[in-house]
């Protein structure tokens, strides 16, 4: 990752985390189990703005299937720092207060890496991200290479600097995350309720990403992304069969980072 990119995500990073501290301060902390439900206008719209690669607006009625690779990043362990305490010497905040501000710092970095790129953030996914990248049917080996050179930026540089800054301001330890990547046709259209329908991507390449994100600071690619992986002389990417929830995926692992 170019230093000015670095940068720009540890702006993010402080811009995201300066915010979260303000609604924190300004009523957060008050958070209960419950919310309150607004009334829903119900007027049908026919179509909605989208961050899909490659469809920028998606219509109500219309039937689309593309291809992509679908990027899902899952932090590890957010249930757990919500239930456990941690020690008053080492961090300056409470449980809530600690997810929340790992989520506000790690999701919206994470949302710049991509934004480095032609892929994009579709739906930040409670403690991990859903991004899309569109393949390209002239050079679909050049889609996958962008879509591992954004997961191995996430992992090795975006998440060291999300780190440095969270033990800096709050003495927090270090967060994990596990990256999934999977590669299939999806259908690309809107869902929900009418006056509140949301442009979607649904496909296997959903399904397999979500699930093969569940490793602990480990990039795992699905069975048919790895068939169409790039070749190279001399490549130092070596695939190691693992399987996460039921989903046959691979390891990717590399000589260096």
């Amino acid at each position: 990752m170019k230093e000015k990119e670095k940068r720009d995500i540890e702006k993010v990073i402080n811009e995201s985390l300066d915010n979260a501290e303000k609604h924190w301060e300004n009523g957060g902390y008050l958070l209960k189990d419950s919310v309150a439900l607004e009334d829903m206008d119900l007027e049908k719209y026919e179509s909605e703005p989208s961050k899909i690669p490659g469809h920028t607006e998606v219509q109500d009625k219309e039937t689309i299937i593309d291809e992509f690779i679908a990027l899902v990043v899952d932090m590890r362990d957010s249930s757990k720092h919500l239930m456990e305490d941690i020690s008053a010497k080492k961090a300056k905040v409470t449980r809530l207060q600690r997810v929340y501000y790992e989520t506000s710092a790690l999701l919206p970095a994470i949302e710049q890496t991509v934004n480095f790129s032609s892929g994009k953030v579709t739906e930040y996914l409670g403690d991990g991200v859903l991004a899309f990248f569109q393949v390209d049917k002239k050079d679909e080996q050049e889609t996958i290479r962008e879509a591992y050179r954004v997961s191995k930026n996430i992992m090795y540089d975006t998440l060291s600097i999300v780190n440095k800054i969270l033990n800096e301001r709050y003495g927090l330890p270090p967060l994990e995350i596990g990256i999934g990547l999977s590669m299939s046709n999806a259908l690309v259209t809107l869902m929900g309720l009418p006056a509140n329908k949301h442009p979607k991507a649904f496909g296997n390449c959903v399904f397999k990403a979500t699930k093969l994100s569940g490793e602990r600071n480990k990039i795992l690619t699905d069975e048919w992304l790895k068939k169409s992986w790039p070749t190279s002389s001399g490549g130092q990417l070596k695939f190691r069969s693992k399987k996460v929830k039921g989903v046959d995926g691979y390891i990717i692992e590399r000589g260096n980072k």
